[in-house]
């Protein structure tokens, strides 16, 4: 009986050793595995938070940019405010040009204003209301002698050939001093105001000793008086234009006297730089 009981034993021993050799294997196996994903896992954590760390710094630089372009917007809304600018010949007028626009629009004949279908048209009846304010404002009226036309935002200005200047002669009168002092103060108080000054002759000839055609006196007058209006009365020479049109451009026919004394003329033309008229109301705007 002990001999049939001892082998079984051992047998059973035997076999309870195999299964625990077995799970041993197995367990090793996983903990290798383990191992090896949680090694895995660890770089793929690590290359997770370098991306995540790059991330982090581009957001930084991109709120940094954000926040540096909106204090430049800022900037930039500031200086639009006082700001003018050319877009090829398209006037583009800060916000207090337009202001200032909108304030002396307010006091043109609504009848005028009505007539106003693009910014143009309302630039021109501003500049145009200014201008004819400034000549009403001063001493000169018109006359047979002395003609004032204002179209849209050009002033034409003629003075008779007798007012100025002497029979074919180009040096100015003693007496025509006044009136171009009367001139001279109305071109003065609007500094965006260009000024070109056109000599104009009859057509009968002249050749002397110091003219040698109407050509030549035409543009010797034109430009006596803008000497004058440079070197006496401080007009800046950048906005003087001297031009001679000989008996190209006759008012009448060349046919009598009376007509040929019409011919005889200088014009004053007064053009606003619109460049110029657009700054001095940001500057007047500023000072405010």
């Amino acid at each position: 009986m002990k001999k049939f009981i001892i082998p079984v034993v051992a047998i059973s021993l035997m076999a309870t050793s195999c299964v625990s050799k077995k799970k041993y294997v197995t367990l090793e196996n996983q903990y290798i595995n383990t191992k090896g994903t949680l090694q895995k896992t660890t770089l793929e954590k690590e290359a997770l938070e370098g991306k995540f760390a790059k991330i982090e710094s581009r957001v930084a630089d991109y709120n940094e940019k954000i926040n540096s372009l909106k204090s430049d917007n800022s900037s930039l809304q500031d200086a639009n405010d006082v700001k003018l600018d050319m877009v090829g010949k398209t006037a583009v007028i800060s916000n207090n040009t337009r202001e200032r626009m909108r304030e002396t629009l307010s006091k043109v004949d609504p009848e005028e204003l009505a007539k106003a279908k693009t910014l143009k048209d309302s630039l021109n009846l501003a500049i145009s209301y200014n201008l004819k304010n400034k000549f009403d404002n001063s001493d000169l009226t018109d006359s047979d002698d002395l003609n004032i036309d204002i179209d849209q935002t050009v002033v034409m200005i003629s003075v008779s050939d007798k007012l100025l200047f002497n029979n074919a002669s180009y040096r100015v009168k003693n007496g025509a001093y006044g009136l171009i002092e009367k001139l001279a103060a109305v071109i003065k108080s609007e500094p965006s105001m260009d000024v070109m000054i056109e000599g104009h002759t009859d057509s009968r000839t002249i050749n002397n000793a110091v003219v040698q055609d109407n050509w030549d006196l035409s543009v010797k007058r034109a430009t006596s008086i803008v000497r004058l209006l440079e070197s006496k009365y401080n007009i800046d020479g950048s906005r003087l234009i001297a031009a001679g049109r000989g008996s190209t451009m006759p008012l009448v026919e060349n046919t009598t006297n009376d007509n040929r004394a019409k011919n005889r003329r200088t014009r004053i033309v007064i053009l606003p730089n619109l460049d110029k008229f657009f700054a001095l109301l940001s500057d007047d705007q500023l000072k405010e």
